[in-house]
């Protein structure tokens, strides 16, 4: 049964949470009509630094989440630690809080600007630096990914509950993979074309590469950020990994160790490999591990 703080029932806060973020939901398709009126792009997009984009509405949905659990749950000690947290701290994530609430109000902002869809809400609550509960909003497909410790799937606005598809395609030739469309590199295109997957896709936000795992769109995420550059945050991760591990799957390095967050940095750095069936994942962290000594391109 899954572990929550005194007097929090799984069931209502599941409930609670679904409303939070469908009100999320209508505050990231309202602000991506406004931003569509170029005229308006000023007042809405600001950076944070010279190539990292801040929309209003990923300080809208940071608020809402933040102000919502508060006030649906006053008297809960759980803690916060998200991007928009005001000024990023690395110190935000206070490891006192044995539960804290990890949230990306929008992952993928870049996509959300330029209308590609590809784009996401993140929220998990790690309990002792672990993922156990997770949600992925999808607004462009009306999706809405839960992960409740015991159970993962997906609903629709009008309730409609789907399960995720689970993959036959064991060998890698046959498996698809997906990618990051805004952070290549030539050592992660090298990698997988020694491994000789059927098909490389390419999209934006993590959540959204995480869901068409999910979906049965593709069979693989690898991403790789190299020494010195910018790498994924705890944020990206979390709520990602909640729903493949309460499924088949796992989120690691590539050699098959757990994620570890709340470090310093909230750096999620290196290779990392996702996938939704354990059995795969294994062989195909053998198979990574066993090219990257080989060639010696990390």
């Amino acid at each position: 049964m899954l572990k929550l703080p005194f007097n929090v029932d799984i069931h209502n806060l599941i409930s609670d949470l679904k409303i939070i973020s469908w009100q999320a939901y209508d505050i990231l398709q309202h602000y991506s009509n406004e931003i569509k009126d170029n005229n308006k792009n000023e007042e809405l997009i600001k950076y944070k630094y010279a190539d990292d984009p801040v929309t209003i509405a990923d300080l809208k949905v940071n608020n809402l989440v933040i102000s919502e659990i508060h006030k649906r749950y006053p008297n809960i000690n759980w803690g916060f630690l998200s991007e928009e947290k005001g000024e990023l701290n690395i110190n935000n994530a206070d490891s006192s809080f044995d539960w804290l609430w990890v949230l990306d109000p929008l992952d993928g902002t870049r996509d959300f600007i330029n209308h590609t869809g590809e784009y996401a809400m993140h929220l998990a609550l790690n309990y002792k630096n672990i993922p156990i509960l997770g949600i992925v909003l999808i607004p462009s497909k009306e999706e809405l990914w839960i992960a409740d410790g015991t159970s993962v799937w997906s609903e629709k606005r009008d309730g409609y509950k789907q399960k995720p598809f689970q993959t036959s395609r064991k060998d890698i030739k046959d498996m698809i993979v997906v990618t990051s469309k805004n952070h290549k590199n030539n050592e992660l295109n090298f990698l997988i074309k020694k491994l000789g997957f059927s098909r490389n896709l390419s999209m934006g936000s993590i959540g959204f590469k995480i869901t068409s795992i999910l979906r049965g769109d593709s069979d693989v995420y690898i991403s790789l950020s190299l020494p010195g550059k910018s790498s994924p945050k705890d944020w990206d991760f979390a709520a990602p990994q909640a729903l493949l591990t309460t499924g088949e799957g796992s989120i690691t390095n590539y050699q098959n160790k757990k994620l570890i967050y709340n470090k310093e940095g909230l750096n999620q750095s290196g290779l990392i490999i996702a996938t939704n069936n354990l059995y795969n994942h294994e062989n195909l962290c053998h198979e990574v591990e066993k090219i990257i000594v080989e060639n010696s391109i990390i």
